[in-house]
């Protein structure tokens, strides 16, 4: 019998997680050095609400699996 090796299940989430703040932090950069003319209620959805839905769906995700 195979024996499953000690990785840590949550690390795809965690790698995620990195490159979804990368890409919000430069996308906030660029809305905020290029004085962007889109309203803030946009510029929150693109900087938090996908974002956060996004991860908290891998999240549950990858927590569900055996």
């Amino acid at each position: 019998m195979t024996q499953a090796s000690g990785r840590n299940r949550l690390l795809p989430w965690i790698i995620g997680l990195v490159v979804v703040a990368i890409a919000t932090l430069y996308v906030g950069y660029l809305f905020f050095a290029t004085a962007c003319a889109a309203p803030a209620v946009a510029q929150f959805l693109v900087l938090a609400v996908i974002p956060g839905v996004y991860l908290a769906l891998m999240y549950l995700t990858l927590k569900s699996q055996p």
